[in-house]
């Protein structure tokens, strides 16, 4: 009987952190939404395409991405406010006062964490990488800005040969996804004595076999005036796994393609850490919510006793950010190959759950 009770109410825990997470994630998608289409709207209002239905879709795209980045703040508030539901109506106390330890009612909200990560890894990042990938398609092809500040090249960005001798530089303000098609770009053609030949600037650019093919380019040459064509052909020996791998951000592939991705960047000698860094970061992400789970419930089971809720939550906060912190940074450190990938993405969260254990056990069993 006390068995049944039991995983009664573990199962009474899991709707509860499952129905939070699913209110926190529909406020911070509308705020998201809301956010974006008005920033959108300011940079593109004036361009012929534009359409309030259409800028809505856009910032719709993008949505997914920002909730990818913001999911473990979302398990961390969703535990903490469930917890303390809870623990406001007394129904921690009689699970106590039952028998119950802690860790069989906090045990639900852990299982909550992973399925949400798994979740986060093998659907809403799909989703987000394509999803972002297509709206800043659509939006370069408004040629407006075309960047959401998210992802900032650098140029230059790809050096190839050219026939003859010589070398096209390639820089673009926009990349749009695994099509390899680039928005506002510039072709520097470079002679075989590295002077700059000629300018090239194409409202787009897209990459097809064994050719770039231009749209409405401008081509300015010292001394002349530029010329306006509506299409131009440069040759390109290089494949599309190649230059996807200089152009394509990590962040902007999902997790489907990553393992293609790094064994490519591989194969042609560039590092690749990057996209290996990208890949461990989403494997890790199932852990890194139980993670955020565990440190939510540390400050969230003993305030109706002690009344100290305002200082512990704020401490709660606290420590999940810090967490978040020390993973963007090891992430960082990884990306760069100044540690391995592996170890940087696991690192902190295997930290941050072994202190979520030690604190639970010095308190509550301890």
């Amino acid at each position: 009987m006390i068995a049944l009770q039991a995983r009664t109410l573990q199962v009474y825990v899991f709707m509860r952190v499952l129905r939070m997470v699913g209110y926190f994630t529909l406020a911070i998608a509308a705020l998201a939404l809301l956010v974006d289409f008005t920033e959108l709207s300011n940079r593109t209002g004036s361009l012929p395409d534009y359409t309030a239905l259409r800028a809505l879709g856009i910032s719709a795209m993008r949505v997914p991405f920002i909730l990818q980045v913001a999911l473990p703040f979302v398990m961390l508030f969703a535990t903490i406010a469930t917890l303390i539901a809870l623990n406001r109506k007394y129904e921690l106390v009689v699970a106590r006062a039952a028998g119950m330890s802690a860790w069989q009612f906090l045990t639900p909200t852990w299982a909550a964490a992973l399925i949400i990560g798994l979740a986060g890894t093998l659907i809403l990042n799909p989703l987000a990488a394509n999803g972002f990938s297509l709206a800043q398609a659509i939006e370069g092809s408004w040629r407006g800005s075309g960047t959401s500040g998210l992802f900032e090249t650098r140029e230059p960005w790809l050096r190839q040969g050219r026939e003859g001798g010589g070398a096209f530089i390639i820089t673009a303000k926009t990349v749009a996804g695994q099509q390899v098609s680039l928005y506002e770009a510039t072709f520097l053609e470079i002679g075989a004595d590295q002077r700059v030949l000629a300018r090239h600037d194409a409202d787009r650019a897209r990459l097809e076999e064994g050719r770039w093919v231009l749209e409405a380019v401008t081509t300015s040459v010292a001394r002349r005036r530029p010329v306006r064509t509506e299409e131009m052909i440069v040759p390109t020996r290089l494949d599309q796994e190649a230059i996807r791998q200089a152009l394509v951000p990590p962040e902007m592939v999902p997790i489907y393609s990553l393992g293609r991705q790094i064994e490519a960047a591989r194969s042609f000698g560039v590092p690749a850490a990057p996209f290996s860094m990208q890949y461990h970061s989403l494997i890790a992400l199932p852990a890194l919510m139980v993670a955020m789970a565990m440190i939510a419930a540390t400050v969230s089971l003993r305030f109706v006793r002690f009344g100290q809720s305002a200082r512990l939550i704020v401490a709660g906060v606290a420590a999940g950010f810090l967490l978040y912190v020390v993973t963007a940074l090891a992430k960082s450190f990884g990306g760069t190959g100044a540690m391995p990938p592996v170890v940087a993405a696991w690192l902190p969260v295997v930290g941050g759950i072994l202190f979520g254990i030690g604190y639970l056990l010095n308190h509550e069993d301890g």
